[in-house]
């Protein structure tokens, strides 16, 4: 049986390399998302690792606020400096000051960037220092500052240069050194701008008795735990000690739990469908070639063969293909990871990739899911083979059943019902997780009435190329519903492709009109002052007063991001004097009022899913860990520009010391001119880092670029899902042609041409690419808006793009089919004949 295997493989070169292609390339997609994954992991966290220096034990305030690992924690008393070094087994401990510290360029804009702003002071022991200085010196003077060299090239800075820090006041300082965090020229895209201590103690930490936190290195001999047991006695309430390998554990876990588990979620889920159009590229040429062997599966039957020995062969058939395309996958997954890091990096997505990382739980995850979906793509054709009478070696036989069950009709037809209702109730009642099940079964739904949509659909589309293409479109068109499972199966792998594509389109530009939306039901005013979505960016809250003033200003509000505990949850919340929010910005107020400078408002979501309303006290805790207690005064409905929390400026400002805008509304008077107001802001905005004066329209397309690069790759891959898609559809042509030998010399002897061959070829890959495209396009239309609709956004089908991928599915089809009709139309007839 075995050799039978291996004389099969051998002897049908083109249907194993066929087979082969379309598992390499699923395998290949899904390791080069998995090592992308593991390698992202890896360089964070060697950032992680190497971002505390050698520090053993760091000191800091214990209140928590955000559960970004990078959230800003508050001082503590620097008193506690003394204290520390007195403990046995500290070898050097120093202060560390870290804040908000925007570096301007040399022409005075800010150095934009993804990451937080910050600046903070030069530790001088090395070993507690993760920078190291590249160029120049350390600082001395409280003037003087080190930057890392990432910003110090965008800035076009050097060393000797004057320029000015945001703090958030300006400070101007000459750049005296360069540094590096160890071999990187930044951590990720973190912008350090470093003061000697006592410059960060006079415009960081504004005070010279608080710090962020001090660094402590142990002597010899002392392990970290040790330490941090000695030093916990001399620490005031609402400070702790923690060991430098906790915290980057914590770091790790943060990212692990955060970033880097969507991450991965999202670059699993497009292997995923990457293999799943693999699976069905398989399926359809075991398919194929099964029912080609027809007649020969029933001459084994006939000399003894059992049906578990006709199964067994085709499966391990399979195993071999599986275990050959794995393998080759493998190898291929770690050069399309390499592509992708180099997209990535382009992109600026993530953090700077050094390398490649291959984890052992890829490599078991891969290879065996690259074994089992070939295994499972067989099952069925290896069935259907074992099931094949012995008498049927004696007669001519219908390679496949040229209708499809009236079984397969009813169930697919209720399983299509259930999911569409499940998808409405979902979008209906805005259950995300009820609409992404229906989402699902839909596309099962969809695999299961391909068959029975696939003669109906063919013989529709087929139409215009029987009427435009005579005999050859005819032809076209009843090949394609000849076989509907065969039809159905090639169709369907990219009808997913095309499914999810959509899909994305639909989901991408329903948050566009979501947060255009929202600003335009929001906030009516021509003009925005726009700072960035970081949290350590910004501008300082002066500009807004100052704008204020300005003659053509009929109102403005700035408004500012944090973090902070509600009723003992962490929260980001958005900063802001409520009355002068309520005069630019229309929040759909349902209860209370904005019209108290000291008023705490939250969303109407917040408010019925806590059972709060105006009236009700509210626990909170800011970085600093003060606790307070704040009474709603209003509950608002539109949060695209408030948030679910809106905290009065004069409260939040009692516990920074750096309040920032990151944002400024600006209505005008009646009568005044938009050009000449924004002229006037932009002058007044250059001193504060130039933050883009921007009309709404711009203020929309900016909240939505930093997905662009994101997304560009996404579609990328996505693109490729549907190249396998392609592939597919080439290769049962090429089986289908190889299948169809006889008829194809049958019609050169009846009259037929080269070309008409060819035109039917292509015409039939056409018919099939038009069908699995429109049923793409139908189910990314529908899930988009459900999903869409699940979350709350409007429904925004985006015409041209939609437009764009049905002319690619049905240009794609007529590519594909340039191999297999190339080669129908070169078959001699006598030979063709004697098939």
């Amino acid at each position: 049986m075995i050799g039978l295997v291996f004389k099969e493989l051998w002897g049908r070169k083109r249907r194993l390399a066929g087979s082969v292609i379309a598992v390499f390339l699923g395998v290949t997609f899904l390791t080069g998302t998995l090592v992308l994954g593991d390698t992202l992991a890896a360089s964070i966290g060697g950032y992680f690792s190497r971002a505390y220096g050698d520090t053993d034990v760091s000191i800091r305030n214990s209140t928590t606020v955000s559960e970004e690992p990078w959230g800003a924690r508050g001082q503590i008393d620097a008193s506690v400096l003394e204290r520390v070094r007195k403990v046995n087994g500290v070898a050097n401990a120093e202060p560390y000051i870290q804040g908000s510290g925007q570096l301007l360029a040399k022409d005075g804009t800010t150095i934009q960037s993804r990451g937080p702003r910050t600046a903070g002071n030069w530790l001088t022991d090395p070993k507690l220092n993760p920078y190291r200085l590249a160029e120049g010196r350390a600082p001395r003077a409280p003037d003087e500052v080190v930057i890392n060299k990432m910003f110090a090239d965008e800035g076009k800075l050097r060393v000797g240069d004057r320029t000015a820090v945001l703090t958030p006041d300006r400070i101007p300082v000459t750049v005296v050194g360069i540094s590096r965090f160890g071999d990187e020229d930044a951590f990720g895209e973190t912008s350090f701008t470093a003061f000697s201590l006592e410059g960060a103690r006079r415009y960081v930490a504004r005070t010279p008795d608080r710090v962020t936190g001090v660094w402590v290195r142990a002597a010899g001999g002392v392990g970290q735990d040790e330490l941090a047991a000695r030093i916990k006695p001399v620490l005031a309430p609402g400070t702790e000690a923690v060991t430098g390998q906790a915290q980057v554990d914590e770091g790790m876990d943060l990212v692990e739990n955060g970033f880097l588990r969507v991450f991965r979620i999202v670059l699993g889920a497009f292997g995923g469908v990457a293999l799943l159009v693999a699976a069905f590229s398989i399926h359809n040429t075991f398919a194929i070639t099964t029912a080609q062997r027809t007649r020969e599966s029933a001459l084994l039957r006939a000399l003894g063969a059992g049906r578990r020995q006709v199964v067994a062969i085709a499966g391990f058939e399979a195993l071999m293909v599986g275990a050959a395309a794995t393998l080759a996958g493998l190898a291929g997954g770690y050069g399309f990871a390499a592509l992708l890091r180099q997209l990535f990096t382009r992109f600026r997505i993530g953090i700077a990739m050094e390398g490649l990382t291959v984890a052992a739980s890829s490599i078991l995850i891969a290879a065996p899911v690259g074994m089992v979906v070939t295994l499972v793509a067989a099952l069925g054709p290896a069935l259907r083979a074992s099931r094949v009478p012995p008498l049927a070696a004696l007669r001519e036989v219908a390679a496949e059943p040229s209708r499809p069950s009236d079984t397969r009709a009813i169930v697919g037809g209720v399983l299509a019902a259930v999911a569409a209702g499940t998808v409405v109730l979902g979008a209906v009642n805005e259950q995300m997780a009820m609409a992404a099940a229906g989402a699902v079964l839909s596309v099962v739904a969809m695999v299961v009435l391909g068959p029975v949509a696939a003669r109906p659909v063919a013989a529709l589309v087929g139409g215009p190329a029987a009427r435009l293409r005579g005999a050859p479109g005819g032809l076209a068109r009843d090949n394609a519903r000849r076989s509907p499972a065969r039809t159905s199966g090639a169709a369907t792998a990219l009808m997913i492709g095309v499914g999810v594509v959509t899909l994305l389109t639909v989901f991408i530009g329903s948050l566009r009109a979501s947060l255009e939306e929202g600003v335009a039901g929001s906030f009516t005013g021509p003009i925005v002052v726009d700072g960035g979505s970081n949290e350590t960016a910004g501008f300082s809250t002066a500009l807004a007063a100052q704008a204020a003033r300005l003659p053509q200003v009929g109102g403005v509000a700035g408004v500012g991001n944090g973090n902070m505990r509600v009723d003992g949850r962490t929260a980001g919340v958005r900063v802001a004097d409520p009355s002068a929010l309520g005069r630019v910005l229309d929040l759909d107020v349902t209860q209370g009022g904005l019209s108290g400078p000291g008023t705490f408002a939250v969303s109407e979501k917040v408010a019925g899913d806590r059972g709060w309303r105006t009236g009700t006290p509210v626990g909170v805790q800011f970085a600093d860990g003060a606790r307070q207690t704040l009474t709603i005064g209003a509950v608002y409905k539109n949060t695209d520009l408030a948030g679910d929390y809106l905290v009065p400026r004069a409260v939040w400002d009692a516990h920074t010391r750096q309040p920032l805008d990151v944002m400024a509304f600006v209505k005008l008077k009646p009568g005044a001119s938009v050009a000449g107001a924004r002229q006037a802001l932009t002058a007044l905005a250059a001193p504060y880092g130039a933050p883009e004066i921007e009309s709404r329209d711009e203020f929309i397309s900016r909240q939505t670029e930093d997905m662009s690069g994101f997304i560009a790759v996404v579609y990328g891959m996505l693109i490729l899902a549907i190249v396998i898609a392609l592939l597919g559809i080439a290769n049962t042509l090429s089986l289908s042609v190889h299948e169809r030998t006889r008829e194809l010399g049958l019609l050169r002897a009846v009259g037929a041409t080269r070309p008409q061959i060819r035109s039917m070829v292509r015409w039939e890959s056409v018919i099939v690419a038009l069908f699995g495209t429109a049923g793409g396009l139908g189910l990314g239309l529908f899930l988009g808006w459900g999903l869409g609709t699940a979350i709350g956004n409007p429904f925004a089908p985006q015409p041209v793009q939609v437009t764009v991928i049905a002319v690619v599915g049905a240009v794609a089809g007529a590519l594909a089919a340039i191999r297999p009709a190339r080669r129908a139309a070169r078959l001699t007839i006598l030979s063709a004949i004697a098939t």
